[in-house]
């Protein structure tokens, strides 16, 4: 993904909420990515905490007193450049209240929504929240955006990635008219990252195409042999004909389940079995006759439908690399959703 993005003139700064390791964060910065991006200011304290000092959050945070304490500690940070997302001129306004008399404040880029109907204001309304923002004493770097409705199906990509580019253009534009600057202009999704690339948009913001699941070969958006990651699940019981039960539940695959996959995962040794259902900690696979399917007792390899949430409800990855152990890293961010 480094060098593809290059190869365009476009900066790489890869969301960290699809790992929380910091290790896993150093090896995108060795490959070549300009900072990172997390989603929330737990995430952002691990990884300026592992030495990382370019991070982005991607989120409009509405900055109460708790956080306003953590986020003033985190900006005294020697050498921290940090950047912090809004879409509205009231967070822009508590934001700078919350940092108002420190050495150094955060920068801001104004989110606007490319049709994902989550977060972000219309392109056109992005230069009145900037205006708050530099009004307020904060610097406004630049525009991103999220286009979150490529998920909708292989078929969406490409609207989704040309809603980027169009949308953030649209807002540089409106800065550029309002005489307020757009350095770094955003856009972000593993399926869109490479149809995004391109003018205007200066910096992409994929994660999940790290490690790769089910979704994203689903989507075209990563190749069957591109996944690095599984759930290594034990069959726990085959009771009942034409199933087995793995110990990988909701609690270790979550509920995710995309109109466009038929089960929690899939078991790439046993391609026919279908995780048809989850409780907390069943997985319940069903077979068609004949079809070749574990034992009891049996190890086997789960790839998840959608890698971010599954990352989060563990400890640490085993690190393997040709069939070989390497060694064991912490998911250092777990739990770090606020």
């Amino acid at each position: 993904m480094a060098s593809a993005v290059a190869d365009r003139g476009i900066a790489l700064r890869p969301h960290t909420k699809t790992h929380k390791s910091v290790s896993l964060a150093r090896i995108q910065l060795d490959a070549g990515a300009r900072g990172v991006t997390v989603g929330t200011l737990g995430e952002a304290e691990v990884m300026a905490g592992g030495g990382i000092d370019d991070i982005f959050i991607a989120y409009p945070l509405w900055v109460d007193e708790g956080k306003a304490g953590r986020l003033r500690a985190l900006l005294e940070r020697d050498g921290l450049e940090l950047a912090i997302g809004v879409d509205s001129t009231a967070g822009a306004e508590r934001l700078a209240r919350a940092t108002g008399g420190l050495r150094r404040r955060p920068c801001v880029l104004i989110e606007a929504d490319p049709g994902n109907r989550r977060t972000g204001v219309a392109a056109e309304e992005a230069a009145a929240v900037a205006r708050a923002a530099t009004n307020a004493g904060l610097e406004v770097r630049g525009v991103f955006v999220h286009g979150g409705h490529a998920y909708g199906g292989a078929d969406a990509i490409a609207g989704a990635a040309r809603d980027e580019v169009e949308t953030l253009a649209a807002a540089v534009d409106a800065l550029f008219a309002a005489g307020l600057p757009a350095r770094v202009v955003s856009a972000g999704s593993s399926p869109t990252a490479l149809g995004a690339a391109r003018e205007p948009v200066n910096e992409v913001r994929p994660g999940t195409y790290l490690l790769g699941d089910r979704q994203q070969v689903a989507l075209g958006a990563s190749p069957p042999n591109g996944v690095a990651i599984c759930v290594a699940a034990t069959v726990v019981s085959t009771t009942v004909a034409g199933q087995i039960v793995i110990d990988a539940g909701a609690k270790a695959l979550t509920k995710d389940l995309p109109p466009y996959l038929a089960g929690y995962g899939t078991m790439p040794a046993y391609p026919a079995g279908i995780i048809e259902r989850v409780s907390d900690y069943h997985g319940v696979v069903t077979f068609p006759d004949g079809a070749a399917r574990p034992s009891l007792g049996d190890i086997v390899a789960v790839v998840p439908n959608h890698a971010c949430p599954v990352v989060d409800l563990y400890d640490s990855f085993i690190a393997t690399r040709s069939g070989s152990t390497t060694g064991r890293w912490p998911v250092d961010a777990r739990g770090r959703s606020g």
